[in-house]
């Protein structure tokens, strides 16, 4: 009897540590990794032709939890937000180290970070994490976008510490149906306050009776302001039909 693939890795042991290839070339727990973050709530980003959306499932069903403790769209810089899905703790620290790394570039340079250098910085810490012995990888993929001289950015870096520049872009649970909608319906043409519609029809869409506004967190920057604008909750009546 043929065993299968995933079984013969097990049972030989490639999966048991970060550093380790399988004889066809994968490193298992990074793989595994990846498996979590689709498990993780779902977040879209969009760039907007007036600037960027981020809107976030929190996924928070627990009434005695206070839902500003839960938020998902993390200020990084005044110009810069990011959201995540997987395991959060992973996130926060990944979070952490990019708030100081945007901090000291205003101290030292005098100016904002580009969002390049803060999607690179958490990329190339991700990517130290899948090659050294005694840490497992980061079970957490990063949404970043931010606005940097008349332009807005969005990127996204996956566990294995990749990272690509996006105009539409989705993570976390059914990230390959909303993908679809995206590649399908997304408008570049599209205002900030359209794009949260349009992303909040395909969260209608996907979620179905588990659509509630009281789930979602908002976040935008718009090119002439750069700065963070929050929304959540009955903010976001207008904005669903």
């Amino acid at each position: 009897m043929d065993v299968p693939t995933e079984m013969q890795h097990q049972a030989m042991g490639y999966d048991r540590a970060a550093t380790m290839f399988s004889p066809d070339g994968h490193l298992l727990q990074v793989e595994y990794a990846e498996k979590t973050v689709r498990l993780g709530s779902s977040s879209i980003g969009l760039v907007c032709k007036d600037g960027i959306v981020l809107i976030a499932d929190r996924r928070v069903r627990d009434k005695l939890i206070a839902p500003e403790s839960a938020n998902k769209i993390y200020e990084i810089d005044e110009h810069i937000v990011a959201t995540a899905a997987g395991i959060l703790a992973d996130a926060r620290a990944l979070i952490d180290n990019a708030q100081v790394i945007a901090q000291q570039n205003r101290v030292t340079y005098g100016s904002p970070i580009e969002p390049i250098s803060v999607i690179r910085m958490i990329a190339d810490r991700k990517q130290m994490f899948t090659q050294y012995g005694g840490a497992r990888p980061f079970g957490v993929a990063i949404m970043l976008a931010g606005v940097n001289k008349d332009k807005a950015y969005l990127y996204t870096s996956d566990v294995t510490g990749n990272f690509f520049a996006y105009k539409a872009n989705a993570i976390g649970e059914n990230d390959e149906k909303v993908k679809e909608i995206l590649r399908r319906d997304f408008d570049e043409g599209m205002t900030i306050e359209e794009g949260i519609k349009f992303a909040m029809k395909i969260f209608k869409e996907t979620l179905e009776k588990n659509f509630d506004l009281n789930r979602f967190d908002v976040g935008y920057i718009k090119i002439k302001d750069e700065k963070l604008v929050r929304l959540h909750g009955d903010e976001l009546k207008k904005f669903v039909k």
